[in-house]
């Protein structure tokens, strides 16, 4: 009785560490989406005396995160 053939390791980023690193990189994107645009959002709000650039902010640094990790890891 024969063993079975072992499968190469595949280099794609969907097994063992590289896949732990794709997770780790999505979200340090949404983090620092989220933190440098609701940042300046708050910023912003504190200069010009508004309450509500926040919220833009970070609605913006969410939709940029999305659309890098969409170009970094969904065109594979």
């Amino acid at each position: 009785m024969s063993t079975p053939a072992r499968k190469p390791p595949s280099d794609d980023g969907r097994d063992g560490p590289l896949e732990e690193a794709r997770a780790w990189g999505i979200t340090s994107y949404l983090l620092a989406g989220l933190l440098t645009f609701g940042g300046i959002g708050l910023l912003l709000d504190r200069w010009l005396g508004t309450t509500w650039l926040v919220l833009v902010g970070l609605l913006v640094g969410v939709g940029l995160a999305f659309y890098l990790i969409w170009f970094r890891y969904g065109t594979r």
